[in-house]
């Protein structure tokens, strides 16, 4: 097995810039892939942003020095859903984005190696086109920003839109989620995500405020707490919630899955490690009756790709796949954002190839 680590800082076009209560401005996604080589010359790669310490706690440095020291002497030979099934202890013990890393190439491999598209493989199921209704964020910015990039992503036909709030006065949040709710009326859906901004003692009000615009859901309106905690918030708001930073992994989502509550869980490939744990947890989800949003973070298209491909196999209720739409340099482009939809082509594995000659390479063997 030929292996390679590559990286790439991958930028958008258009002026956008990602800013989040909890991450402030982000210039760009700094990005990891993993690129295999079997000995029958099938290549697959995995993807991983790492410039996401405000979300876990690693700085990106860390994750880079953690691969070029776990790769050398991790076994990839064995085959791939073997690995996926019982990772070696090596891999076991890495960090979440790692083991993603990892994941996702050994999903490409195994998927392409038995002819399938990914989302086919997953499922268990014959191949079908693979595309799923996504929504779009609107990040903090200016009022003209706002506006504008609403109105363009509503002009292209995308008819969900989530909007980020925490970072300003409530009252300048609610003025924004009341002129999307003006201007485009019922026919868009409306969600915010408030990055775990508020107090759990200003909560109870705002959700009662944020009734009126009929929104889909808040996302985590308040720090990660007990569980018992916030299922107690969400048996009284007016406004559906939806967990995200609380979801910290596996875990955390299998505590949730045992239904009982009215919390909705956003599960990222990043946070639990890959394909093979948010495809336990989406069904564990499912089976008890808990709303689930299969998402990610602004990721590049293979990683964006892979959540494409889980929310195809799983059929979640919410999926948030905006992450590649609009990349100026990804390595891997072919993603295609219309009409509401994002679509890969129904080629094996994730379905899009890797121009390596993009990055830079920083190990091989």
């Amino acid at each position: 097995m030929r292996l390679s680590l590559h990286r790439a800082m991958l930028s958008y076009g258009g002026g956008l810039l990602l800013h989040t209560a909890s991450s402030g401005p982000v210039a760009g996604l700094d990005t990891l892939y993993l690129a295999l080589q079997d000995a029958d010359g099938i290549a697959a790669t995995g993807e991983v942003r790492i410039n996401i310490a405000y979300l876990n706690g690693l700085a990106a440095e860390y994750v880079v020095t953690e691969a070029l020291a776990l790769l050398p002497g991790l076994d990839l030979t064995p085959a791939p859903e073997t690995l996926l099934a019982a990772p070696p202890p090596l891999l076991s013990r890495a960090s979440a984005p790692l083991r993603m890393l990892v994941d996702l190439a050994l999903h490409d491999l195994a998927a392409k190696r038995a002819g399938q598209p990914l989302a086919a493989f997953l499922a268990k199921s014959e191949a079908g086109p693979v595309t799923y209704a996504t929504n779009q964020t609107l990040f903090i910015s200016d009022d003209a920003t706002f506006q504008r990039q609403a109105q363009a992503y509503v002009g292209r036909g995308f008819r969900d839109l989530k909007v980020r709030i925490g970072a300003a006065d409530f009252t300048e949040d609610l003025a924004r989620i009341g002129s999307l709710r003006t201007r485009f009326g019922a026919g868009v859906k409306i969600a915010v995500d408030a990055n775990a901004a508020w107090s759990l003692a200003d909560a109870p009000a705002r959700l009662e405020a944020l009734a009126p615009f009929d929104l889909a859901y808040v996302e985590q309106p308040v720090a990660p707490m007990g569980f018992d905690v916030l299922a107690r918030l969400a048996e009284a708001s007016p406004v559906p919630i939806m967990l995200d930073e609380s979801v910290r992994g596996e875990d955390d989502a299998m505590r949730l899955a045992t239904g009982g509550h009215r919390l909705m869980v956003h599960l990222k490939l990043v946070k639990l490690g890959g394909l093979a744990p948010a495809l336990r947890a989406a069904r564990a989800l499912a089976g008890a009756g808990v709303p689930c949003m299969i998402g990610q973070m602004n990721e590049g298209g293979l990683a964006t790709a892979a959540a494409l491909h889980l929310c195809a196999a799983t059929q979640p209720r919410f999926a948030e796949l905006y992450g590649a739409d609009g990349l100026s340099n990804d390595p891997a482009p072919g993603l295609v954002y219309a009409d509401g939809l994002v679509s890969a082509p129904a080629r094996p594995g994730l379905g899009l190839s890797f121009a390596r000659e993009r990055t830079e390479t920083l190990w091989e063997n």
